[in-house]
């Protein structure tokens, strides 16, 4: 029989359309600022938390909306940001030391929604508030590390070839080797060029000495910049993963710059103080022999071989030139509390090859002392004596722990001697994420507060409102039932791409929402070319159910053209774009994809049930 559906193709535009509204509901619910209390090493986490922390924003006399325990985690809502920030601030003094506690927004989505994975989409920077920063390597210190490096390679390439040199200095990027007769420096010379092909060699004549100068080539210089650029780019991403940040972008800009967006952060400090931070660890010896250290501080004079540090709690230490061990070899690194002295400990795991060196040097070193020194790392810019603005770079090192090797250690032991558990914490996730190639300085920031992201998508949603209702009367007015039908199939469609944004947890920006009106307005074009067609096919004297179908059949090709055109366009888009062009795109073919089984499948099933099988003389368009 002529326009009827077999079952199943109803049952499908059905249990799509159900799932659609099922999956695009939890758009709805919004989010709400909350408290987040997790438990720490060895820490558990009860129902006598969650007592003790109502009992405190009682006292306090901060509301509260609810408190559950979710995934070993107190999750604490509250109604408004002001009290969100109180009550974090009565938290974190009432769990000092044993839970951590932070902010966040968490999605007010009913339970029996979250039972079947139904999560709303996440919100970008521009509709959610959050921190933009933009970052700058110090490509200086990345070049200057480098040349470092070098080195000790060509100590080791003098060594083989027995050359005798009389000094080696490095002053910025370059190294200078002094040799006592020009022979011997041409045999140098020789040979670096001949296993470091990389490098830029000048001689010159000094103070009775023949000169190496030695430094990276543009080629090595490139190669170094680009290392320490992609390895920021890593480690910035690990550290913003520890924040817990949902959707964050990190991308590079330019060949020095990193942009870093964090949606929904509320806590600015907190996220520069890690972000901008390069921290490690060197495990170093004490010099045992040097007792005297006041002396050697009050004269100035450092014995060779050693270095001299300041210990955390005052003084200094006389340590060992040679390191045991760095940060590099960290695998993990954890914070909570020792047993022994119930005071705050980061317990740290090394990777297998550090691990072996580490094993090895303890063996062989059992009561003699070790200190563990802290090294960080910031770049800042300030205002100098002539008003213009200058970066300082600020090196920090302090010696955090002294203790005696007692036994042979393997690959997991744990740092003693931190201030609090909140220093503790970041000292792991800072070893955890890894170190910084290079110090990174901010040099712009933005804050967009969430009040100017609910005016954004306040705005979106009228503009989509504005559209969607202007689109659904000129389609009634001129189309009549046939436009009805239409704007059911426009809905349809506005649903089930809400619905498939959140079930791929996309980020919605104000470009996404652009993407989002200007599929409203294409939504119709395929319906406007059936319909047109059908009005073709009446105007020639066909009957109304073939008109129908000759209309579907016939514009579908026109209808596929056009669509999988802008469908190329789109995905040209995201392929070329970056960031909200990205999140444009993406709106856009997912729209066309929705709009032509809406415009197409949807509106023929129901035109198919109002008019198919019936002998018709006339139909409302």
């Amino acid at each position: 029989m002529i326009n009827k559906y077999p079952l199943w193709k109803y049952l499908l535009v059905l249990s799509i359309t159900i799932l659609g509204l099922l999956y695009a509901l939890p758009n709805l619910y919004g989010k709400d600022p909350a408290v987040l209390v997790s438990p720490l090493r060895a820490m558990k986490m009860d129902s006598s938390v969650r007592k003790a922390a109502e009992a405190s924003l009682k006292k306090a006399s901060i509301p509260y909306r609810q408190a559950v325990i979710e995934k070993d985690k107190l999750i604490i809502r509250f109604d408004s940001t002001d009290n969100q920030l109180k009550a974090s601030d009565i938290l974190r003094k009432r769990f000092r030391n044993k839970y951590s506690v932070a902010l966040a927004l968490v999605p007010a989505t009913p339970k029996w929604l979250q039972a079947i994975n139904g999560r709303p989409m996440y919100l970008g920077l521009d509709l959610q508030g959050g921190i933009h920063f933009l970052m700058e390597v110090d490509m200086r210190a990345v070049i200057e590390t480098e040349t470092e490096r070098y080195i000790t390679e060509l100590r080791a390439q003098m060594r083989e070839i027995k050359v005798r040199h009389a000094g080696i200095d490095r002053k910025g990027d370059v190294i200078s080797i002094r040799f006592r007769d020009a022979a011997t420096r041409d045999k140098a010379e020789a040979q670096f060029l001949k296993k470091q092909r990389g490098l830029v060699i000048k001689r010159r004549e000094a103070d009775r000495y023949w000169i190496l100068d030695v430094s990276l080539g543009e080629v090595m210089r490139r190669e170094a910049m680009k290392s320490a650029l992609e390895q920021n780019l890593t480690t910035l991403r690990n550290r913003v993963n520890e924040l817990g940040v949902a959707e964050p972008v990190i991308q590079q800009q330019g060949h020095r710059r990193i942009i870093v967006q964090l949606p929904g952060v509320q806590d600015p400090n907190r996220a520069r103080e890690i972000l901008g931070a390069t921290a490690t660890l060197e495990f170093r010896e004490v010099d045992e022999r040097n007792r005297n250290v006041d002396a050697i501080v009050a004269s100035g004079v450092v014995p060779p071989g050693t270095v001299l540090r300041k210990r955390r709690e005052g003084g200094y230490v006389l340590l060992k030139r040679r390191v045991i061990l760095t940060g590099d070899s960290i695998k993990d690194a954890r914070a909570g509390i020792e047993s022994r002295g119930n005071t705050p400990a980061v317990f740290i795991t090394l990777d297998s090859k550090g691990g072996r060196r580490f094993s090895d040097w303890t063996k062989d070193h059992i009561g003699d002392l070790m200190a563990v020194v802290f090294i960080e790392t910031r770049i800042e810019t300030v205002i100098g004596k002539d008003g213009k603005r200058v970066r300082k770079k600020t090196v920090h090192q302090e010696v955090i722990s002294v203790a005696t090797i007692q036994a042979r250690l393997g690959r997991n032991f744990q740092i003693e001697g931190l201030d609090s558990l909140d220093e503790a914490s970041t000292l792991a996730l800072l070893l955890r994420a890894g170190s910084l190639k290079a110090p990174v300085e901010i040099i712009q920031e933005r804050t967009i507060g969430p009040g100017l992201g609910q005016e954004n998508i306040d705005k979106g949603m009228e503009s989509v409102v504005l559209g969607f209702v202007a689109v659904l009367i000129f389609m009634a007015v001129y189309y009549r039932l046939f436009g009805l039908i239409a704007n059911v199939a426009l809905l349809m469609n506005l649903v089930i791409l809400v619905a498939i944004l959140s079930m791929l947890q996309a980020t919605l920006t104000l470009p996404g929402i652009a993407g989002i009106v200007l599929t409203i307005g294409m939504a119709v074009d395929a319906n406007v070319l059936i319909f047109e067609r059908i009005r073709e096919e009446l105007r020639v004297g066909n009957s109304p159910q073939a008109s129908i179908n000759a209309g579907y059949e016939k514009a579908f090709s026109t209808i596929a053209d056009a669509n999988i055109t802008t469908l190329i366009a789109a995905v040209v888009l995201f392929g070329f774009g970056s960031g909200p062009i990205k999140g444009f795109a993406v709106t856009l073919s997912l729209g066309i994809l929705t709009s032509m089984f809406t415009a197409i499948m949807g509106t023929r099933a129901i035109v198919n049930l109002i008019y198919g099988g019936r002998r018709l003389k006339k139909i409302s368009i």
